[in-house]
Parts: structure tokens; C-alpha cells; sequence
């Protein structure tokens, strides 16, 4: 540990929250109506697309037209993304497919579509030896912008379900995607691409570059349209990388300046999505409530994390490698980092995107220690209450709050109200399925991988030798797709070979299809019963608060739903936690 790995962390978090404060309250205008200083320059855009689509912004919708309207658009997408990636090699027309490449087989497509549509990213495939430059933007970067702004929707729907008075309609799903996409993710992501083609990441359409090395090998640089894509990845919290070695490759994250500005732009709309909430609802101390919430949460994984690895793994102590010598001057568990920016740098770049639903990593997770490790799995056992992804997190917490009201409510003996709405049987039925569905899609889908003899080979049982680090890695993967995070352990695989035409094939297939339906299953589930939730509270009528109304917006409450939180993620995940990475901290093997 060192003092300028504490100050990061420390700046980050200020830089964080004076972000967050003011596109919190640009966002709350975005979708109230109220005037932006971009409206000039995008409503003839805005309503160009309506005409484009046929559709009238104006028609309100039920929680039932708005949740259609959404499946049909990301049905939609899902079959014009697994037609792109299936026609791939027919593009080559276009002039960017330069070298040449192929499409991937069914199952490794139907992985792919099912992960980026649902705004996950999970990749079992090499992006620059697998996919074109048209596949990349054509594809993969249109739903990096369309399934990040379904997420936002659907949090500014329940915020409208929260704070409607007595009202049925919860918006119009329609204009808040194209609201979205115009007035918020185009604007960030396409500064955000010029500061980093200005820091270094490459953005252009040649052919890759070939040469030999100093030792006379010859190698390959893979070129592309890098930047803009690496944009929207981090700001929609996708995660895909365009290079396989995601966000530690150079051309992904050139410097220091865009290791710290990648992280903000993560954490950016989540954060600011809080505030939003706030301005909304018309009580700016609810957002704060929960921001808190959020900021203790998250700075607890950090400082979990950042200790374990500054201290190292007792394989290391036992083995004499925690030394400067190992580690540079502050000592520590460098395994897997990212060399130039150190512990603190790569284990808040991993907590930041773990606690999101963002998979982008700068360094290997697997070869953090076993307690260190234990973090980014904990994180994941929050299904996305820790800031979370673009509106996933907003609209999750939520659950949580109107849960942990519930409980409250019945601790005082009073009914219980959220703003001034009363939460009956009908609300937390639909909560509680709302925050289980997640947690036991991941721990369905673990169960049944490490049964199943064809799910068990795609654990790398060559290194991890099936013990602790290999359950790890496939308790992990799950929860990754379950979460919509899109980040692995690294060891777990979908394919062999050429994309699993090599031996073990049928056992990669098995794990594309069970990963996909997951992914799938874990996004629209908990979607379709929080906007459930938001029509039955639209419906509500706002009853003033009396003298025995237990108040939402103050420190005791912050209390009750963090330890709501870490009840419901402690008794679903505590038991899976133990037999992977706590077994594995606590005895002195690097793996199993």
C-alpha cells in the first residue's frame, strides 16, 4: 500500500461525485422536458427518428405497452445483430473486413448476440482475430448504445411509477431510447473518442501491420476503429473489448490519464443517474440517501481489495516472493496486473467494473489472491446495486429500498410508504421476485455446469486442476453473464480449438447455449417486474407524511439497506463464496 495508491482512490471519488452531481441534474431535464443546452442541435434529429420508426412520443404507455415495446425492439436487434455476425465474411464489400475473417459458428454467435444485446459483452472469442470492422461497428457498437439505453429507460420508468400521482402512464419507451441515445450516450461517447485518440488509442480502417521483431519472429499489429468503440463500451458499461486483452492493450487504454478517465466514464451515468432520481421524485436527499448507500458499498470492495493485494496471498509469504524486488518498492501481489498502472490502478479499474455491470478489466482476476478475488465475486453477488449498470443499477436498488421500506414498515408497526405511496402484498411480491431472479439464474446455471460432464470442459483444468480456483472460475462466469457484467476469471471458455471444432466441442456448445439463456433470462426478467412494480405504484395515490412515517432520506435508513443488501447477497452466495475463493485464501495454494 502506498500513499499515491490511497490518493487515487481518494481523487477518484471526489472526481466521481462532482461529475455525477451536474449530468445528474441534465439527465433529470433530458426526461421531464425541461430545456438542455443541446436541444437546438438534436430535436430535428429526434423527430426525424420518430418518422424513421412510426412511432408518436406523445402516446403515454402502461407498464404493459411500455414492457412490448421493449421486447419487440431488443428482439429486434438481437436478429439483425445474429445476422450481421453470421453474414460477416458477405460484408467484406463494404472494405472493412481487411483481413479476411469468417463468421463464428452458430453457438458461438448466439453467445455473442445474446451477451451484447443484453448489455453484457461477455466474449468467447478474440476481437481482432474473430470480428470485422463492420461486424465491430455495424454490430457490436450499435448495441452497445441501444442495450445500455433500454437500462436507462427502464430506471426512468420506475422513477416515473415512483413519482406519479396517481397515474397509470410511466412514459413513453420509444422516446426514452431515442432521448437517451441523442441527448446523453452520443454527445459523452464521441468527446470522450477524441480524448482518447488525443491519449493514444488508434481509430482507423487499415489493414493490420506486419513485421519482425528484434529477436526476427514476425508479428502482427491488429489495427481498427479502437476509440469510438472503447467510448461507448465504458460509458454504457458494455465491456466488450475490441482487443482480447480488453482494457489492458495499449490501443485500448493507452495511459495513465485514461486508465483513471475510462473508470469515471464507467461509473459516470450510474452515479449520475442517482441525482437524476432525485430531482425527479422531488426530494434530492432520497438520491443522496442512496448514493451514500452505493459510495460505502463500494469503497468497502476497494479497500478489501487493495489491502489483500498490497499484502499478497501466503503462497507468496511462504514461497518468499513478497518483495520489492517482485512488486517494485511497495511490495504486493503484482500477478496479472497491469504493470504500468501498479495495485492501485488495477484493482480499482476491476472493483469499478464489477460493481457495474461492466466486464472491462486491465488485468487478470484469476490471479488476484483469494480474498482479493473474493471482491470482485462479492460484488457481483450485489446483482448490481453497487452504482450498477446503466439504469440496471438505479432500478435495482430500488427494489432493495422499497424492500428494505417493507421491512422497516413491519419493524415499527406501521404500514409501510415509500415517498408517500404505501408498499402492499402486491408491490413486494413483485419486488422479492424482482431481486431473486438474478441470484438464482447464476446459481441454477453453476449447478448445472459443474454437473453436467459437457459443461465441466470448459474449466482450464489444465491449471486449476478442478479445485477451488476451477469452481471459482465457473461460479464466477455465471454470475458474470447472470449480472449482465461480461468480466471472467479468465480459465473458463466457450470454445477449443478454431472455435470449438477441436475435440470437447459438443461440451463449449453446451456452455454457448447455457450462457446465452442466461444472459437473456437475467436481463428481461428482472426488467419486466420492475416495470411491473412501476405500473402498480404509477396507479398510487401520494398520502403526506405523518408524525410515525419512518423517513427514507437520512443516515438510520442508509444503514437498513446496506444490511438488507448484504443479508439477501450473504444467504444466497455466502455458501458458493466458501467453497471457491475463501477456501482458497485461507490455505497457502495459488490455485486448487
Amino acid at each position: 500500500m502506498t500513499f499515491t495508491g490511497w490518493l487515487t482512490i481518494f481523487a477518484f471519488v471526489v472526481v466521481l461525485t462532482a461529475l455525477a452531481i451536474p449530468l445528474g441534474s441534465y439527465m433529470a431535464a433530458v426526461y421531464t422536458g425541461g430545456r438542455t443546452f443541446m436541444d437546438p442541435l438534436l430535436r430535428v434529429p429526434e423527430r426525424f427518428l420518430y418518422r424513421v420508426m412510426r412511432v408518436d412520443p406523445t402516446v403515454e404507455q402502461d407498464w404493459k405497452a411500455y414492457a412490448k415495446s421493449l421486447i419487440v425492439f431488443s428482439l429486434a436487434g438481437w436478429l439483425l445483430l445474429y445476422f450481421i455476425l453470421r453474414t460477416q465474411n458477405l460484408w467484406s464489400f463494404t472494405g472493412l473486413n481487411p483481413m479476411g475473417f469468417h463468421s463464428a459458428p452458430w453457438n458461438v454467435t448466439f453467445n455473442t448476440t445474446s451477451s451484447f444485446v443484453t448489455n453484457t459483452n461477455w466474449q468467447y472469442y478474440g476481437g481482432e482475430t474473430t470480428m470485422s470492422y463492420f461486424s465491430q461497428m455495424a454490430g457490436l457498437t450499435v448495441q452497445n448504445f441501444v442495450s445500455a439505453a433500454v437500462g436507462i429507460a427502464v430506471a426512468v420508468a420506475l422513477i416515473r411509477g415512483i413519482a406519479s400521482r396517481s397515474g397509470h402512464s410511466i412514459g413513453n419507451f420509444w422516446q426514452d431510447v431515442a432521448r437517451t441515445v441523442l441527448w446523453v450516450l452520443l454527445p459523452i461517447s464521441f468527446v470522450s473518442a477524441l480524448v482518447l485518440v488525443f491519449q493514444g488509442s488508434i481509430q482507423n480502417f487499415s489493414h493490420y501491420l506486419s513485421l519482425t521483431t528484434i529477436t526476427h519472429l514476425p508479428q502482427q499489429i491488429a489495427m481498427g476503429p479502437v476509440a469510438s468503440q472503447e467510448a461507448i463500451k465504458m460509458l454504457g458499461t458494455n465491456g466488450g473489448g475490441f482487443f482480447n486483452a480488453n482494457s489492458a492493450h495499449p490501443f485500448e487504454n493507452p495511459t495513465g490519464f485514461t486508465n483513471l478517465y475510462e473508470m469515471l466514464l464507467v461509473l459516470a451515468i450510474p452515479a449520475a443517474l442517482v441525482f437524476a432520481y432525485g430531482r425527479m421524485v422531488g426530494n434530492r436527499r432520497q438520491g443522496h440517501a442512496i448514493y451514500a448507500t452505493m459510495m460505502v458499498m463500494f469503497l468497502g470492495a476497494v479497500i478489501v481489495c487493495y489491502v489483500a493485494e498490497a499484502h499478497g496471498s501466503p503462497a507468496q509469504h511462504a514461497a518468499g516472493l513478497h518483495t520489492a524486488v517482485v512488486s517494485g518498492s511497495s511490495g504486493g501481489n503484482m500477478e496479472g496486473k497491469e504493470q504500468r498502472f501498479g495495485i492501485a490502478g488495477s484493482e480499482l479499474f476491476d472493483v469499478v467494473t464489477t460493481v457495474t455491470s461492466c466486464g472491462a478489466v486491465n488485468s487478470a482476476i484469476e490471479s488476484f489472491t483469494g480474498i482479493g478475488g473474493a471482491v470482485p465475486l462479492a460484488n457481483l453477488s450485489a446483482s448490481e446495486v453497487i452504482f450498477g449498470g446503466v439504469g440496471t443499477g438505479l432500478y435495482s436498488i430500488l427494489l432493495y429500498v422499497l424492500l428494505a421500506v417493507f421491512i422497516g414498515g413491519l419493524m415499527v408497526g406501521r404500514t409501510p410508504e415509500y415517498i408517500g405511496k404505501k408498499i402492499e402484498a402486491r408491490e413486494i411480491k413483485l419486488v422479492s421476485l424482482g431481486i431473486l431472479i438474478t441470484p438464482l439464474a447464476a446459481l441454477f446455471a453453476t449447478a448445472l455446469a459443474t454437473a453436467s460432464s459437457a459443461a465441466r470442459a470448459s474449466i482450464d483444468t489444465a491449471i486449476t486442476g478442478g479445485g477451488p480456483q476451477g469452481f471459482s472460475e465457473t461460479l464466477y462466469a455465471y454470475l458474470s453473464e447472470a449480472n449482465n457484467n461480461g468480466s471472467a476469471f479468465a480459465g473458463y471458455t466457450g470454445y477449443a480449438g478454431t472455435f470449438g471444432n477441436g475435440a470437447g466441442s459438443h461440451g463449449f456448445t453446451f456452455t454457448d447455449l447455457l450462457g446465452g439463456f442466461t444472459m437473456v433470462f437475467a436481463r428481461f426478467a428482472p426488467i419486466l417486474f420492475a416495470l411491473a412494480v412501476a405500473g402498480s405504484l404509477a396507479g398510487k395515490r401520494i398520502s403526506p407524511p405523518g408524525l410515525g412515517t419512518m423517513r427514507t432520506d437520512n443516515g438510520t435508513f442508509v444503514v437498513l439497506l446496506i444490511g438488507v443488501i448484504v443479508l439477501v447477497g450473504a444467504l444466497t452466495f455466502f455458501p458458493a463464496l466458501l467453497l471457491g475463493p475463501i477456501v482458497q485464501g485461507l490455505t497457502g495454494h495459488l490455485y486448487g
